[in-house]
């Protein structure tokens, strides 16, 4: 259910378009001096585990187009269907990038201006992917993924509770009271190091640091197994874990979905955070060096400021540091394809499996919510407690289902 590396991914906002000049940005840099204003601010909109997206125009083309902020991006990227659609020259390389289902050499298209609500930047070289499953996750078009190429040049502030991105010049920045100062190993993806516990021991690792990834918590099964992170005091019990499907660069993969009893992002602890586990046979974490990533749907519990040139990720906890984290609480994974929203898993012993529901099923409406707005219906199917009633197409023929709604952990 998530993003490509690497993973997962309404109101939109029209761009008016208001030119910056990178010189001002190269000034501030050169004094150093203390950065009060900000270049730019304009909103953004949440998806499915926090994931952020905001609209920006590339070059002179008249098409809005949609991005994921991904810290877990060493780039900047394209969708290859929009890259053709807007006719723009493609050149294969000798790179090759790595994700969670596989690793492919990658081509880049040169040289492009990115368009920002109040902001212009220059000489982005985008490399070129397949994001049509990554669309189908968050139901709406997602034409690329502007991570360090951009990242790298500002400072950034992303505020969830306004829903706003905050862009200033490079410089020294006053952060606000009352948060987290951390200082990442920073090449092109920002690493930080983190504890996990279980009941009877902590275990300290390294971790990607990936406002892209629509989870909470990522760990390669190689860091589970060694580190005996799933064991519990008492008679060495297990926690328990499921099987499910994530969407990782290369396509679909098999994941397994658990929680671990506690992990701590600086000095602020999450319990019973969901967490899902894979087979790092590309390895992107090249374990022992890292224990996996964490992702959006607990980093969105705080504003985060990037400021990359320090080296630093300042969070301040917001207004959904307590919120539910966000996981299938039905075992029903759907997809938005072709435009209807398709039942394309379903966890086994799950409330959706019980209920009848089988893969390739249409969800029509639920309770009474009818259309194709996959954002609603998996707001709709995280109210613990209830029963959503779902109308569904099957081979022509309508049904109704009754769907508990209860943790599967």
């Amino acid at each position: 259910m998530f993003k490509a590396l690497i993973f997962n991914i309404l109101l939109l906002f029209s761009i008016a378009c208001l030119p910056t000049s990178a010189k001002a940005t190269t000034t501030a840099l050169e004094n150093d001096s203390t950065v009060t204003t900000p270049i730019t601010r304009f909103h953004f909109k949440q998806y499915y585990g926090g994931v952020v997206i905001i609209q920006a125009v590339l070059d002179q083309y008249p098409d809005t187009l949609q991005f994921i902020l991904d810290t877990g991006s060493a780039g900047i990227s394209l969708d290859t269907t929009t890259a053709l659609r807007l006719g723009l020259t493609i050149k294969p390389s000798d790179r090759i990038i790595k994700g969670l289902a596989s690793s492919k050499p990658v081509s880049y298209t040169h040289h492009h201006t990115l368009h920002l609500p109040g902001l212009r930047v220059d000489s982005l070289d985008f490399h070129i992917n397949d994001y049509e499953l990554i669309s189908q996750v968050y139901g709406i078009q997602v034409d690329g993924i502007i991570g360090f190429s951009l990242l790298s040049r500002y400072i950034i502030t992303v505020d969830y509770d306004t829903e706003e991105i905050i862009i200033y010049p490079k410089g020294n920045f006053n952060y606000p009271k009352g948060g987290q100062l951390l200082k990442p190993s920073l090449t092109q993806i920002p690493l930080i190091s983190a504890p996990l516990r279980n009941s009877y021991r902590t275990i300290n690792n390294r971790y990607y640091f990936d406002t892209g990834a629509g989870m909470c918590l990522l760990l390669s099964s190689q860091f589970v197994n060694d580190s005996s992170v799933l064991q519990e005091k008492k008679k060495r019990r297990s926690k328990k874990i499921i099987q499910t499907e994530a969407q990782g660069l290369g396509g679909k993969m098999s994941m397994s979905l658990t929680t671990i009893t506690e992990f701590k992002v600086g000095n602020f602890s999450f319990r019973n955070v969901p967490t899902y586990i894979f087979d790092d046979k590309s390895n992107v974490t090249a374990y022992p060096f890292l224990g996996g990533m964490i992702g959006n749907d607990l980093l969105r519990r705080f504003n985060i400021t990037l400021n990359y040139s320090k080296k630093e990720i300042y969070l301040m906890p917001n207004t959904h540091y307590r919120d539910m984290f966000d996981y299938s609480y039905t075992g029903l994974i759907i997809y938005l394809i072709n435009g209807k929203v398709e039942v394309t898993d379903i966890i086994k012993g799950s409330p959706a499996e019980k209920a009848g529901f089988k893969s390739g099923d249409i969800i029509i409406a639920i309770n009474n919510n009818l259309g194709n707005n996959l954002q609603l219906f998996r707001d709709l199917l995280k109210n613990i407690g209830t029963k959503a009633i779902c109308l569904i197409s099957r081979d022509n023929e309508l049904l109704i289902k009754k769907l508990p709604i209860k943790s599967i952990l």
